[in-house]
């Protein structure tokens, strides 16, 4: 009992140091991890503790992640992806295992175990892609949902190369491999190992089926029947025992566990447990993943990397320069471009966690030696302890050159999404946003004055901070999948950047913009915008009303003039706006300037016999 609280109490310690220095500096979660992991190396090798079974506990963080991104991700949406995750995911896959397996052979590698590198290379780190994405608030952006769909192929193609790692055997090292005798602490049982290949596969497929039965049929119930004791802790102990459940299942089949936790989480996404589950779960997520990446700064054997730096140098340079050539080329053809290209190239270069797992596997089939694998293994960390720093490049230099005039702050992580985004909480959104909570609609708003959010704060009231003309910023408020944007902005030009993006990118979407004036409203509606509201006009309008009730018309009167002329100047505006032009100043465009003067001419004595039979009725 000792031993196991001195060694909670030193990777917690380490943790709680580390992680915020490395956040402070601009270094971001992981790597602090890593570097809370590498410190306490020789402690950890003092006290005689087995980080790769320590390790194989931690990696269970991965699955609970991979459970959550399931539970935010809906069908509908992960079937929008689908031409990423085929084209992307299995383009990337592919072509890195050729080129990595062709450096391979030239450094005189048999082939088999050139083949196995490649494919054990091509794999990518989940774990620090989605946690850093995460962070950063980049996960929903194009390069972020590009990023994602490569990994979800990633996890799929670890079953078919656990298939065909044993097929490439190096009759030199049986021996030794037999003298090693399994999987490691990676090792485990799969019921399907002994099994004909075509029945083993009809049992993943079952297996599969099973899970997305178990999340429609018996996962509600389940919710159902422990809600009904009124207990919290009964509630997360359900949810754990979904994730591990599920996890177990995919296990015994010999499936990626995280990958069952990811289709769960897929089929319960629209469940009204939904939130509930993801609350449970969130705390172990952090604290396993948290774990992982300390046990990997811990497993690096720096005795080893002394003397063949090397190598594992070389080795690691390849990996990296090898997979963002690949990614770089893939994502072009898919159509990414600017900044997404570049988040798309810089998070996946690294080897994955799932390499510790094949690396293993392959030395008990005879494809890696003992030697070999420990130092593939050191060029797995190395390229997982690079990740965060070229994050930090894109921090700095991609975004920075990709957002000019953005200010020195970082935007705020957006925490939420919802089906309404307004875009500025000054006067005019400040009101739209108190209207649509006391209505009971929950809106995520951006505005862009930090003071102004510090204020707002002390009253409880909820606003990110950011630039909402930032197509990535709103990615990650979830501008796909929103009903309503609503653009209260205070600058002409911020709005117009705003309205012509969202209606050029997303036409289902429904636009409120904010106008400054009449041609405000002209140029607006000429981009494609279809519900515009002056700022000053409706103010104006109760203004006039007051006037016509100083004049003795009594209120009835002056609340149908103003009406009436409101339906006038609404009805003669649509006709205009059809008539403008955004490459010709208004007082150019001759076709707009005839059609006001035909509807003044048209419309004036109109709406004068019409305040005239409204004054003889309000007498």
């Amino acid at each position: 009992m000792t031993s196991f609280l001195i060694l909670a109490f030193m990777i917690l310690v380490a943790g709680v140091l580390a992680v915020p220095l490395a956040s402070r500096f601009g270094l971001g979660s992981v790597l602090g991890y890593l570097l809370a992991g590498m410190a306490i190396s020789p402690l950890l090798a003092r006290f005689d503790v087995d980080v790769e079974a320590l390790q194989v506990f931690a990696e269970f963080g991965v699955v609970m992640m991979l459970f959550i991104i399931g539970l935010e991700m809906e069908p509908r949406r992960l079937w929008a992806m689908r031409g990423k995750l085929a084209g992307l995911g299995g383009g990337q896959v592919l072509l890195t295992t050729l080129i990595i397996t062709g450096i391979a052979l030239i450094d005189s590698q048999p082939w088999q175990t050139a083949l196995a590198i490649g494919m054990v290379l091509a794999l990518s780190s989940t774990a620090i892609i989605v946690q850093t994405l995460t962070e950063k608030g980049l996960l929903r952006t194009e390069g972020g949902e590009a990023s994602f769909s490569v990994l979800l192929v990633q996890d799929v193609a670890v079953i078919p190369i656990l298939a065909l790692l044993p097929l490439l055997a190096v009759p030199e090292l049986a021996g030794a491999a037999a003298a090693y005798g399994g999987g490691g602490a990676h090792g485990g049982i799969d019921l399907t190992a002994h099994m004909p290949g075509w029945l083993a596969g009809v049992t993943r497929i079952g297996a599969v089926a099973a899970v997305i039965a178990i999340g429609i049929y018996a996962i509600r119930p389940l919710f159902r029947y422990i809600a009904k004791a009124n207990l919290r802790e009964l509630f997360t102990a359900a949810a754990l025992l979904v994730v591990i459940g599920i996890a177990l299942l995919m296990s015994l089949v010999g499936l990626s566990p995280a990958l069952g936790a990811f289709v769960a989480g897929v089929v319960l996404a629209t469940s009204e447990y939904r939130h509930e589950l993801e609350s449970d779960i969130n705390p172990f997520k952090g604290l396993l993943l948290g774990l992982f990446f300390i046990t990997v700064g811990a497993g690096i054997d720096f005795v080893l990397a002394s003397t063949i730096w090397q190598s594992v140098v070389f080795w690691a340079a390849v990996t990296i320069a090898a997979k963002m050539a690949v990614l770089l080329v893939v994502g072009w053809l898919y159509g990414l471009r600017r900044q997404a290209l570049w988040l798309f190239c810089l998070s996946l270069p690294q080897a994955g966690e799932f390499a510790f797992v094949l690396i293993a596997f392959g030395v008990a089939n005879a494809v890696f030696d003992q030697a070999f694998a420990d130092q593939l293994l050191l060029v797995v960390a190395l390229t997982m302890l690079v990740t965060p720093l070229l994050f930090i490049l894109y921090d700095k230099l991609i975004a920075h050159a990709y957002c000019t005039g953005q200010a020195p702050d970082e935007a705020d992580p957006i925490e939420e999404e919802n089906p309404i985004i307004i875009a500025g909480r000054g006067r005019v959104g400040g009101i739209v946003d108190r209207m649509l909570d006391a209505a009971g609609h929950r809106a995520t708003v951006i505005d862009y004055n930090s003071q102004h959010l510090e204020n707002l704060k002390k009253f409880g009231i909820t606003t990110y901070y950011g630039d909402a003309t930032r197509p990535d910023l709103l990615a990650s408020a979830g501008i796909e999948r929103a009903r309503i944007l609503v653009v209260a902005l205070d600058e002409r030009e911020q709005i117009d950047k705003l309205v012509r993006y969202a209606c050029d990118n997303f036409p289902k979407l429904h636009v409120v913009a904010r106008a400054k004036d009449r041609d405000h409203v002209y140029h607006l509606w000429a981009m494609g915008c279809r519900d515009i509201i002056r700022e000053t006009y409706d103010s104006a309008l109760r203004m006039g009303r007051s006037v016509y009730e100083a004049l003795g018309h009594d209120r009835q009167a002056a609340i149908a003039m103003a009406d009436a002329f409101e339906e006038m100047d609404r009805t003669s505006m649509r006709e205009v706006a059809d008539a403008y032009r955004l490459d010709i100043p208004p007082y150019e465009n001759e076709e707009l300037l005839a059609k006001i003067r035909e509807l003044k001419a048209e419309w004036d004595p109109k709406l004068r016999d019409a305040m005239d039979e409204i004054a003889q009725r309000g007498r």
